[in-house]
């Protein structure tokens, strides 16, 4: 029986980039279908809550340093632990991975949302702007006109859905892979996301 897993994300957020070419390998190792939910955690937060970084006490914000570094290191992925743009809005990108995944598939969308991970934390590029988005797109080898399709409403209103259902599902930070109505929360649960598939 093949496997579906929610997978919920904020396209700004470290967590996110440090696991997600494992977990889109995991995936695909097993055939499992991945359903795309980029989730606006600004809505998350106030009811599970969350706190935005800069509303967090010092000592985490300090330790959150720490661990971004320990994890660049332990995982061989470059990042730079303070990039130039952020804190940076991720809405914009959130939509655009939306229209991707709703014209061009799944696995097209994954792969547009790793180079947007990549561009914050390895490239320091702003994604809140709309021509690295639209450059995203062009490296990617996909139409620019995703990048007008992700203002239309219909993609606004899946964006909203998604966050809905992350509230739903009781998600609380990113990222969140769901497998059978079971929640693992955070890049250092993919093992245990990979015992659940192993299982099916």
């Amino acid at each position: 029986m093949t496997a579906t897993i929610d997978y919920y994300f904020t396209p700004q957020s470290p967590w996110t980039y440090f696991g997600h070419a494992r977990f889109t390998e995991m995936a695909r190792k097993v055939g499992a279908t991945v359903r795309v939910l980029p989730t606006d955690f600004g809505k998350v937060f106030p009811i599970s809550g969350g706190l935005p970084l800069g509303q967090r006490a010092p000592q985490r914000q300090a330790y959150r340093l720490m661990e971004l570094k320990r994890f660049s290191e332990s995982l061989q992925l470059p990042l730079h632990v303070k990039p130039a743009f952020f804190p940076v809005a991720g809405d914009d990108a959130a939509r655009l991975i939306i229209a991707v995944d709703r014209q061009d598939g799944a696995e097209v969308a994954l792969r547009l949302s790793g180079a947007v991970f990549k561009a914050v934390w390895a490239e320091e590029r702003n994604i809140a702007d709309a021509a690295v988005l639209a450059q995203l797109l062009k490296e990617q080898g996909l139409s620019a006109e995703r990048l007008a399709q992700s203002r239309s409403p219909e993609v606004q209103q899946r964006y909203e859905a998604n966050t809905q259902q992350a509230i739903d599902a009781a998600v609380f930070g990113a990222p969140s892979y769901v497998v059978d109505g079971e929640m693992f929360w955070g890049q250092d649960r993919l093992e245990f996301v990979a015992q659940k598939l192993a299982a099916k």
